[in-house]
Protein backbone atom coordinates (compact mmCIF):
# COMPACT_ATOMS: atom_id res chain seq x y z
CA UNK A 1 0.00 0.00 0.00
CA UNK A 2 1.38 3.50 -1.16
CA UNK A 3 1.67 6.16 1.65
CA UNK A 4 -0.67 8.07 0.49
CA UNK A 5 -3.53 5.12 0.20
CA UNK A 6 -2.68 4.50 3.76
CA UNK A 7 -3.03 8.22 4.76
CA UNK A 8 -6.51 8.16 3.55
CA UNK A 9 -7.41 4.69 4.91
CA UNK A 10 -5.91 6.11 8.57
CA UNK A 11 -8.64 9.19 7.89
CA UNK A 12 -11.58 7.19 7.27
CA UNK A 13 -10.98 5.12 10.16
CA UNK A 14 -10.36 7.79 12.57
CA UNK A 15 -13.84 9.66 11.09
CA UNK A 16 -15.55 6.39 11.72
CA UNK A 17 -14.78 5.65 15.15
CA UNK A 18 -13.83 9.37 16.14
CA UNK A 19 -17.25 9.60 17.92
CA UNK A 20 -17.37 6.02 19.64
CA UNK A 21 -18.35 5.88 22.89
CA UNK A 22 -18.64 9.92 23.16
CA UNK A 23 -20.90 11.81 23.70
CA UNK A 24 -24.08 12.84 21.29
CA UNK A 25 -24.03 15.56 19.13
CA UNK A 26 -26.18 18.32 20.57
CA UNK A 27 -28.76 18.80 17.70
CA UNK A 28 -31.31 21.83 17.14
CA UNK A 29 -34.79 21.29 17.40
CA UNK A 30 -36.87 23.22 14.93
CA UNK A 31 -40.28 24.06 15.93
CA UNK A 32 -43.12 26.71 14.19
CA UNK A 33 -45.56 28.39 16.04
CA UNK A 34 -48.53 28.19 13.52
CA UNK A 35 -51.17 30.47 14.40
CA UNK A 36 -53.21 33.99 14.25
CA UNK A 37 -52.29 36.75 15.32
CA UNK A 38 -51.91 35.96 18.64
CA UNK A 39 -48.92 34.13 17.56
CA UNK A 40 -47.87 36.33 14.89
CA UNK A 41 -47.78 39.17 18.00
CA UNK A 42 -50.16 41.47 16.51
CA UNK A 43 -48.85 45.82 16.67
CA UNK A 44 -45.75 44.15 18.58
CA UNK A 45 -42.06 44.44 17.70
CA UNK A 46 -40.73 40.86 16.81
CA UNK A 47 -39.46 40.07 19.41
CA UNK A 48 -41.93 40.42 21.76
CA UNK A 49 -44.15 38.02 19.44
CA UNK A 50 -44.69 34.74 21.51
CA UNK A 51 -42.65 32.40 19.44
CA UNK A 52 -39.53 34.55 19.85
CA UNK A 53 -40.09 34.94 23.68
CA UNK A 54 -40.72 31.03 24.25
CA UNK A 55 -37.68 30.19 22.21
CA UNK A 56 -35.50 32.81 24.90
CA UNK A 57 -37.20 31.23 27.50
CA UNK A 58 -36.31 27.69 26.71
CA UNK A 59 -32.82 28.75 25.46
CA UNK A 60 -32.40 29.97 29.16
CA UNK A 61 -33.15 26.16 30.79
CA UNK A 62 -30.39 25.12 28.60
CA UNK A 63 -32.64 23.78 25.51
CA UNK A 64 -31.00 24.20 22.18
CA UNK A 65 -33.99 25.14 19.92
CA UNK A 66 -35.05 27.93 17.44
CA UNK A 67 -38.79 28.48 16.95
CA UNK A 68 -40.33 30.15 13.47
CA UNK A 69 -43.08 32.53 13.68
CA UNK A 70 -45.69 31.03 10.93
CA UNK A 71 -48.81 33.67 12.74
CA UNK A 72 -50.92 35.49 10.43
CA UNK A 73 -53.24 37.91 11.63
CA UNK A 74 -57.01 37.27 10.89
CA UNK A 75 -56.28 33.66 10.27
CA UNK A 76 -59.03 31.17 10.85
CA UNK A 77 -58.79 27.39 10.68
CA UNK A 78 -59.71 26.85 6.98
CA UNK A 79 -57.32 29.85 6.09
CA UNK A 80 -54.04 27.83 8.58
CA UNK A 81 -55.13 24.67 6.16
CA UNK A 82 -55.09 26.48 3.65
CA UNK A 83 -50.90 27.29 3.84
CA UNK A 84 -50.05 24.33 6.30
CA UNK A 85 -48.03 22.91 3.28
CA UNK A 86 -46.15 25.63 2.46
CA UNK A 87 -45.79 27.69 5.80
CA UNK A 88 -44.26 24.75 7.97
CA UNK A 89 -40.92 23.39 6.03
CA UNK A 90 -39.52 19.76 5.63
CA UNK A 91 -36.98 19.37 8.60
CA UNK A 92 -39.51 20.85 10.98
CA UNK A 93 -39.39 18.83 14.28
CA UNK A 94 -42.87 19.91 15.93
CA UNK A 95 -45.42 22.72 15.35
CA UNK A 96 -47.36 24.36 18.21
CA UNK A 97 -50.70 24.65 16.63
CA UNK A 98 -52.86 27.55 17.73
CA UNK A 99 -55.76 28.37 15.74
CA UNK A 100 -59.31 28.71 15.95
CA UNK A 101 -60.05 32.30 18.02
CA UNK A 102 -61.16 33.78 14.41
CA UNK A 103 -63.45 30.64 14.13
CA UNK A 104 -65.05 31.83 17.32
CA UNK A 105 -65.11 35.15 17.37
CA UNK A 106 -67.30 34.94 13.23
CA UNK A 107 -69.28 32.47 14.50
CA UNK A 108 -68.34 29.45 12.59
CA UNK A 109 -69.65 26.19 13.41
CA UNK A 110 -67.36 24.13 15.72
CA UNK A 111 -67.85 21.28 13.62
CA UNK A 112 -66.27 23.28 11.06
CA UNK A 113 -63.27 24.05 13.03
CA UNK A 114 -62.85 20.70 14.26
CA UNK A 115 -62.44 19.49 10.69
CA UNK A 116 -59.89 21.80 10.03
CA UNK A 117 -57.71 21.13 13.06
CA UNK A 118 -58.23 17.42 12.18
CA UNK A 119 -56.58 17.74 8.62
CA UNK A 120 -54.10 19.98 9.78
CA UNK A 121 -53.08 17.34 12.83
CA UNK A 122 -53.36 14.35 10.29
CA UNK A 123 -50.77 16.22 7.37
CA UNK A 124 -48.25 17.44 10.11
CA UNK A 125 -48.09 13.49 11.77
CA UNK A 126 -47.85 11.92 8.02
CA UNK A 127 -44.78 14.43 7.43
CA UNK A 128 -43.29 12.99 10.89
CA UNK A 129 -43.60 16.34 12.17
CA UNK A 130 -44.85 16.77 16.22
CA UNK A 131 -48.12 18.81 17.08
CA UNK A 132 -48.30 20.55 19.84
CA UNK A 133 -51.87 21.63 20.55
CA UNK A 134 -52.95 24.80 22.22
CA UNK A 135 -56.65 25.46 23.16
CA UNK A 136 -58.91 28.65 22.46
CA UNK A 137 -62.00 29.50 24.56
CA UNK A 138 -65.27 30.45 22.89
CA UNK A 139 -66.41 34.13 23.67
CA UNK A 140 -69.26 34.55 26.44
CA UNK A 141 -71.32 36.42 23.39
CA UNK A 142 -71.51 33.35 21.24
CA UNK A 143 -73.92 31.53 24.11
CA UNK A 144 -73.61 28.74 26.00
CA UNK A 145 -74.32 26.12 23.84
CA UNK A 146 -72.04 27.28 20.73
CA UNK A 147 -68.82 27.74 23.90
CA UNK A 148 -70.09 23.71 25.09
CA UNK A 149 -69.10 23.18 21.49
CA UNK A 150 -66.73 24.74 20.66
CA UNK A 151 -64.32 24.52 24.05
CA UNK A 152 -64.50 20.86 23.84
CA UNK A 153 -62.91 20.81 20.50
CA UNK A 154 -59.39 20.99 21.79
CA UNK A 155 -59.42 18.44 24.85
CA UNK A 156 -61.09 15.81 22.34
CA UNK A 157 -58.27 16.31 19.67
CA UNK A 158 -55.42 15.92 22.01
CA UNK A 159 -56.82 12.32 23.32
CA UNK A 160 -57.78 11.23 19.86
CA UNK A 161 -54.61 11.55 18.72
CA UNK A 162 -52.17 11.71 21.92
CA UNK A 163 -50.93 15.34 21.83
CA UNK A 164 -49.43 17.27 24.64
CA UNK A 165 -52.40 20.33 25.10
CA UNK A 166 -51.76 23.70 27.07
CA UNK A 167 -55.68 24.58 27.13
CA UNK A 168 -55.84 28.26 26.59
CA UNK A 169 -53.32 29.98 25.00
CA UNK A 170 -54.84 33.53 26.89
CA UNK A 171 -54.63 32.11 30.44
CA UNK A 172 -53.77 34.47 33.00
CA UNK A 173 -54.35 37.43 30.46
CA UNK A 174 -57.99 37.27 29.16
CA UNK A 175 -60.08 40.13 31.00
CA UNK A 176 -56.74 40.82 33.07
CA UNK A 177 -56.07 44.37 32.98
CA UNK A 178 -52.36 45.87 32.04
CA UNK A 179 -51.86 43.06 29.90
CA UNK A 180 -53.61 43.70 26.89
CA UNK A 181 -53.92 46.40 24.04
CA UNK A 182 -55.96 48.80 23.32
CA UNK A 183 -58.60 46.33 21.61
CA UNK A 184 -58.91 44.60 25.05
CA UNK A 185 -57.83 41.04 22.83
CA UNK A 186 -54.66 40.73 22.01
CA UNK A 187 -51.95 40.70 24.35
CA UNK A 188 -49.34 43.24 24.61
CA UNK A 189 -45.48 42.72 25.59
CA UNK A 190 -46.46 42.19 29.33
CA UNK A 191 -49.52 39.35 29.03
CA UNK A 192 -47.30 37.70 26.44
CA UNK A 193 -44.09 37.03 29.26
CA UNK A 194 -47.32 35.62 31.10
CA UNK A 195 -48.33 33.21 28.16
CA UNK A 196 -44.77 32.04 27.83
CA UNK A 197 -44.19 31.36 31.67
CA UNK A 198 -47.71 29.55 31.70
CA UNK A 199 -47.19 27.40 28.78
CA UNK A 200 -43.44 27.22 29.50
CA UNK A 201 -43.62 23.13 31.39
CA UNK A 202 -45.93 22.56 28.70
CA UNK A 203 -43.60 23.29 26.11
CA UNK A 204 -40.80 21.91 27.99
CA UNK A 205 -42.62 18.43 28.16
CA UNK A 206 -42.90 18.54 24.37
CA UNK A 207 -39.91 19.33 23.43
CA UNK A 208 -38.67 16.12 25.66
CA UNK A 209 -40.81 13.82 23.96
CA UNK A 210 -39.52 15.32 20.44
CA UNK A 211 -37.50 11.68 19.31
Amino acid sequence: MSFKAAVVQFLVMTALFAGVGGPAEARDIKLVGFGDSLMAGYQLPAGDAYPAKLEAALKAKGYDVSISNAGVSGDTTRDGLARADWSVPDGTDGVILELGANDALRGIAPEETEKNLVAMIERFKERGIAVMLVGMMAPPNMGDDYAKRFNAIYPQLAETYGLPLYPFFLDGVVTVKGTQLSDGMHPDAKGVDIMVEKSLPFAEKFIKAIP
